[in-house]
């Protein structure tokens, strides 16, 4: 309410009446009609106070919407809890509606596979407290079998829970300090950063804290449960470790713009790809903004063409999931993920966008100022950058990565590793997107200790440049849309391929049951992708072949070069594949740039010839 006055000595009514339920005296009275008369002598009135609306969202079309949009409004399935109790109550499955907004409580039914759940875990930038990992590992082994993943968004895969411990199950989840809720379906999955935030001297920004705070916004903000379909959020900060932000819907990455008077007193040190040289944006650390990425359709993020400072990352990642949460598509399910959203529109149109719901102009990246670097990345002497043991920014301390193979780990081992984050470290344990995990903060003192133990708990802290680059998704043992049993597959060609070929530079070798691609094998150095073939009158499992891929500065999609690959041949394939590799390529050259040279006729000729091999 705007408060004028035709006469300034005309004493101005107030606008109420009571301050904290108490009638307003004479004194005050008073005090405040000469308040109020002095703002209006200055132009000011009452409702110059008043909020600032903010920018009202386009409504979506609804009027043919999909078999998932009409469930979600005839009850949204956060108030499904009670529905989930019913059927916790008579140990019975859920039906097909029910099945689907049991997701969004993180539980996925397992039928036809198993009769039961799997549950998701969220775990924001993958970090795990040792207390957590005990009281994960109790769940598991007195709700569960025990059977636990590291997915490729560094979080805990739990399966086997009976329809009638699901609410315990989430209980005691909740009571440590985790969740499930969003995990699965039309939501935000789970964020992933830097798994050495904070510990890891080539980190630019710390971006775990950013992370978590990007977490609470989104667990508090029930618009964020309703997107047209999942969403995908990274954050690296620089760190040694890749966390394939380009593969996400939104991808930040930290980038340095330096001043032309500082390049030339300092050079080109600490350069990378990304970096910008200009005189036209204050120097210092920003975000990139990268829009779109979705490997399983063969889609890299694309760049927003905007620099971001850190404190603003989580405000527009809001503003940008509004955009989407506005206009994706919610009437066809195989056009509705953020990329196709930006194969109709413009960039710029997304861009100008998210500038109105920010009420504030983005910051551009000025004309000319991309700087023709390398791209710089960790110096892995054969090993792949998420294992093994590495000097922290903090003198005297170490972080160790833990081969996890294909990221199945047992409750007990959950336990040891617990142990061995309190004894010897911070009490800490990190996840990481490649299905493995991390001990931080390791005395230099207790390094050896550390590595003695892991290997005596069946893990690992080194591994082969070929062994560390394995990913593997479910597989069908417990996907009913894989084709294949991807995690033992993997294992298998693991253990064949390593005790047959040395690699002096690091292979990624991704295998995924279904085109959905969870495991990105269009992004692997190899990529197998499941199917079924007719041998001998039976189906059997095989994969196709694609080589080439690659991620970050080496961004590329695998191309197929080999179809329908019984698993009995392929081990021997890959095994011929790497060692031509090895004997014919250039000097240093890996074996993504190997293939590039290479067409696909002429890679089948190479690859399938035996006088090539010793």
């Amino acid at each position: 309410m705007c408060i004028e006055a035709d006469d300034t000595t005309t004493p101005m009514p107030l606008p109420f009446q009571q301050i904290s339920g108490q009638p307003i005296n004479a004194e005050q009275t008073a005090y405040l009609e000469g308040l109020f008369a002095g703002l209006h002598n200055r132009g000011l009135g009452f409702g110059d106070l008043a909020p600032t609306a903010l920018p009202t969202l386009a409504s979506p079309d609804l009027s043919d919407l999909t078999d998932q949009e009409r469930i979600k409004r005839e009850l949204h399935p956060l108030d499904a809890y009670s529905l989930l109790l019913q059927h916790a109550a008579s140990d019975q499955a859920p039906d097909p509606d029910n099945a689907f907004r049991f997701k969004w409580q993180g539980l996925f039914y397992m039928s036809p596979m198993k009769e039961g759940y799997m549950a998701r875990l969220r775990i924001p930038g993958g970090q795990l407290t040792s207390a957590q990992l005990r009281e994960i590992a109790a769940i598991t082994e007195g709700l569960t079998t025990g059977y636990l993943q590291i997915t490729t968004r560094s979080n805990l895969q739990v399966r086997h829970i009976r329809f009638q411990d699901a609410p315990e199950f989430l209980r005691r989840i909740q009571a440590i300090g985790l969740h499930t809720r969003g995990a699965g379906a039309d939501n935000i999955r789970n964020l992933t950063c830097d798994p050495t935030s904070g510990i890891d001297p080539m980190e630019r920004v710390e971006t775990l804290p950013l992370t978590l705070q990007l977490g609470q916004v989104i667990l508090n903000h029930r618009e964020f449960y309703d997107l047209p379909r999942k969403f995908n959020i990274a954050l690296h900060g620089g760190g040694s470790i890749p966390i394939v932000e380009d593969t996400n819907d939104i991808g930040w990455k930290a980038v340095r713009v330096c001043s032309l008077a500082e390049f030339k007193t300092q050079g080109p040190c600490d350069f990378r790809s990304g970096d910008l040289l200009t005189d036209s944006v204050p120097p210092g650390l920003y975000f990139r903004c990268l829009l779109g990425g979705a490997t399983g359709h063969k889609s890299f993020a694309r760049d927003l063409g905007v620099l971001v400072p850190p404190a603003e990352v989580v405000s527009m990642s809001a503003a940008m999931l509004r955009v989407y949460l506005a206009h994706g598509n919610r009437t066809d399910r195989k056009r509705a993920r953020l990329k196709h959203l930006l194969e109709n529109w413009t960039l710029d149109r997304f861009r100008t966008e998210t500038e109105t719901l920010l009420g504030r102009s983005l910051m551009g990246i000025p004309e000319g100022s991309e700087t023709a670097v390398p791209s710089s990345g960790p110096v892995t002497s054969g090993m792949h950058s998420h294992l093994g043991v590495h000097p922290q920014r903090q003198a005297g301390l170490h972080w160790i990565g833990v081969a996890v193979p294909v990221g199945q780990i047992t409750s007990k081992q959950l336990r040891r590793l617990a142990e061995l984050a309190e004894l010897y470290g911070s009490g800490e344990v990190r996840l990481t997107v490649w299905q493995n995990l991390i001990l931080p903060n390791i005395s230099e003192a207790y390094v050896e200790t550390v590595k003695k133990a892991l290997v005596k708990a069946g893990l690992d802290w080194k591994s082969s440049a070929l062994r560390g680059g394995f990913i593997a998704c479910t597989g069908n043992r417990h996907c009913r849309f894989a084709a294949s049993d991807t995690k033992r597959h993997a294992l298998e060609l693991i253990q064949w391929l390593d005790s047959r070929v040395t690699l002096d530079q690091p292979v990624n070798i991704h295998l995924t049951g279904c085109p959905n691609s969870c495991a990105q094998h269009y992004m692997g150095d190899i990529g197998l992708l499941g199917t079924q073939v007719k041998r001998g009158g039976s189906s059997q499992e095989a994969y196709h072949v694609f080589v080439g891929g690659g991620f970050g500065g080496r961004q590329a999609i695998g191309r197929a070069v080999f179809q329908g690959v019984i698993l009995e041949e392929l081990g021997p394939l890959l095994e011929r594949m790497l060692k031509v590799y090895l004997q014919i390529r250039h000097s240093d050259e890996n074996f993504q740039a190997f293939t590039a040279r290479h067409d696909l006729g002429r890679l089948q000729e190479l690859f399938s010839e035996n006088l090539i091999l010793s």
